[in-house]
């Protein structure tokens, strides 16, 4: 069975986002299943994809697995040869603790600023919860830039899970008009400048479902 990852609308499902760079920046090749979220239809949609009702969902070789950071660590150990941890034993630690701090951690900047690929110029209040969350964003890209920045551009110097962990906050941060000082710029810049990350913000684009609750900031 060819690898398939189920995912959602490519311009608000952050965690599709995730799970589908990794595959997609590394080079795996796989089938796309996209469902629009929010309609009468998607939760009978989901269910019939995977029991937990929600995306993204990758199918290999008879094998389900849901939630993004799971998906990551299964392609991790599915591809060894991409090297999608950093091989180094103290930064596979580092990324690994960034990595699940983002799956775990951040609820105010989720809620009061969702991904909206397409909602450039998005002015919203920061209060200093969110302000808070921003600076320890902002602390951990400027720490990797700091320990592995001379191995490469991204977090850890070539692409990893972390990359993709944090690939939806770099276009919250773009869309929203958050301003990073220069040590936290290398790893958004770079990710923007991906074929596969301007692939899915064209996508994104083209797309013209709208989700009212997620237009925070019009």
């Amino acid at each position: 069975m060819k690898t398939k990852l189920v995912i959602g609308n490519k311009n608000y499902s952050s965690w599709s986002l995730r799970a589908w760079l990794l595959l997609r920046e590394s080079g795996i090749d796989f089938e796309e299943q996209r469902i629009a979220l929010d309609t009468p239809a998607t939760k009978r949609a989901l269910t019939e994809v995977s029991e937990a009702g929600r995306v993204p969902v990758l199918f290999h070789d008879g094998m389900t697995v849901w939630d993004s950071m799971a998906i990551a660590e299964t392609v991790a150990e599915l591809w060894p040869d991409k090297n999608l941890w950093p091989a180094d034993r103290d930064a596979r630690a580092h990324a690994r603790a960034i990595s699940a701090e983002m799956h775990a951690g951040f609820a105010v900047l989720r809620a009061e600023m969702p991904m909206n690929c397409r909602a450039m110029g998005r002015k919203i209040p920061l209060p200093d919860e969110l302000g808070a969350e921003i600076d320890r964003i902002i602390s951990i890209w400027t720490d990797c830039r700091h320990q592995y920045g001379d191995k490469g551009e991204w977090l850890f110097g070539d692409f990893s899970i972390a990359d993709a962990m944090f690939a939806p906050v770099v276009l919250r941060f773009r869309t929203y008009g958050i301003n990073l000082p220069e040590s936290a710029c290398v790893y958004p810049r770079r990710l923007l400048q991906s074929e596969a990350m301007q692939e899915w913000l064209l996508a994104a684009e083209s797309e013209t479902e709208v989700i009212d609750h997620e237009e925070i900031g019009k």
